[in-house]
């Protein structure tokens, strides 16, 4: 009897485990399609692991940052170093987003302007 309750212990697990993965990596986000369109149009943030402000601008798509176009700009074990390609953008401040036609803003972008500069729809909020 013991072996059976286990078992179902552990297929339980399993099952909310799989249930959590999926939401965070399958399940669409309310912003894929505009952070998706955002990197099919060239824009592209670069940041650091460190900014605030980076934070901060990610936190504003939520899951769906991860199909953004993202350059990150520290270098693992020194938080003073940048990396090259960075240094070639002559990027000095966090976040900076840089767009296909080579225009750039600096700090934390509302996503509506972001949607004005490319083009990209967001949402309608129920």
């Amino acid at each position: 009897m013991r072996t059976w309750t286990g078992v179902g212990i552990v297929a339980g697990i399993m099952l909310l485990g799989g249930a959590v993965v999926y939401y965070q990596f399958r399940a669409p986000a309310p912003l894929d399609a505009f952070a998706s369109c955002l990197k099919e149009k060239g824009a592209v943030m670069y940041g650091t692991s460190w900014c605030p402000h980076c934070t901060r601008q990610k936190q504003m798509f939520g899951r769906s940052f991860r199909r953004a176009a993202y350059v990150e700009c520290s270098m693992p074990g020194n938080p003073n170093a940048q990396a090259p390609v960075c240094q070639e953008q002559k990027i000095t401040g966090y976040p900076t987003w840089i767009f296909a036609d080579a225009s750039r803003v600096s700090g934390v972008q509302e996503l509506t302007a972001l949607a004005e500069k490319t083009g990209c729809a967001l949402p309608v909020r129920k």
